[in-house]
């Protein structure tokens, strides 16, 4: 029995080996929100998966918002939490917990996890080093814009601090808030945030947790999840996708379109979701690849770009 619990354990670690091969100094840059974030038993699991990553060589970058942990501070302090359009509606009073929550509290809990392996993460905002720059957004209701405060959009990533992270054999766990050129404070997806930094980066994946297996087929009607589809297909099923699932599928899109060879779309709720995907044959949930994918190619390591502009539509989760 010992023996053939230990040659399964071998033939797993084998089945990975082409995978740690092509994927060795790699960056992988990893959306963290939903379940996985907010239950005890995944939020582990999650950092035992990033530091794993860390160990097999490659380079781990985590993005993350908190929406939920956000809705719990305002609830508490009686501040109103109204959406329009799917987007929150920042006050300035909102932002302060906003920003609040998501480099002070969420930030340092993820830090902390990952940091029980050894001097792994650091945490830092998207405004530090003026990682993040955004423009204020409007929603559109009935085809008017309207002002929902302090939500931004992406318009340009200074990777720089986050790569002499990545130099260094640090993980960095980004929080999604970004400056504006005035200096003023913006609410940016997370999602997008994730999307737009793995362009900059030149990353090798763009990996995206939700609370869902992936992308369904034919839902209501079908569980069904696609396992594969490229970029134009992606943009032919984006109108009809549900308002939950439009941020995500869109923040792939614009990774695999800005040069990133894969974007996944995984269900966070899994254990070791982001070992299943990367280091075995069968891989999980959702994969968008470009146009004129052919095998993986690893990005060249060492020429990165790493000023992005990037745009997208997206909530704060």
């Amino acid at each position: 029995m010992r023996t053939s619990d230990a040659l399964s354990k071998a033939t797993t670690l084998i089945e990975a080996l082409p995978w740690l091969a092509r994927f060795h100094g790699a960056t992988v840059v990893i959306k963290y929100g939903g379940n996985a974030m907010t239950e005890e038993h995944l939020r582990e699991k999650f950092a035992d998966d990033v530091v794993f990553l860390r160990y097999a060589g490659l380079k781990p970058v985590i993005v993350h918002g908190g929406g939920p942990q956000i809705n719990a501070h305002l609830d508490r302090l009686g501040i109103e939490s109204t959406f329009t359009a799917g987007l929150r509606v920042t006050t300035p009073e909102a932002m302060q917990v906003v920003r609040m929550v998501l480099v002070g509290q969420v930030n340092r809990d993820v830090v902390g996890l990952i940091n029980r392996h050894g001097p792994f993460a650091i945490g830092m905002s998207g405004e530090d080093a003026h990682l993040f720059t955004a423009v204020r957004k409007h929603a559109v209701v009935e085809g008017e814009r309207v002002d929902i405060g302090q939500v931004g959009d992406i318009v340009r990533v200074e990777a720089g601090a986050v790569q002499a992270l990545l130099d260094d054999g640090r993980i960095p766990v980004v929080s999604s808030v970004a400056r504006g050129e005035d200096g003023t404070v913006y609410n940016v997806n997370a999602d997008t945030a994730a999307a737009a930094l793995a362009v900059a980066l030149q990353a090798s994946k763009l990996v995206v947790l939700t609370d869902v297996e992936g992308l369904y087929r034919n839902w209501p009607e079908s569980d069904e999840v696609i396992d594969r589809l490229t970029a134009t297909e992606l943009d032919e099923l984006l109108p009809g996708l549900s308002s939950g699932m439009v941020p995500k599928m869109e923040a792939c899109l614009a990774a695999v379109r800005g040069g990133v060879p894969q974007a996944h779309v995984l269900d966070g709720r899994a254990p070791h979701a982001i070992l299943l995907e990367i280091f075995t044959d069968q891989g999980v949930g959702t994969m968008v690849v470009p146009d004129t994918a052919g095998a993986v190619v690893v990005p060249n390591l060492v020429k990165r770009r790493l000023t992005a502009t990037i745009r997208l539509n997206g909530s704060d989760t």
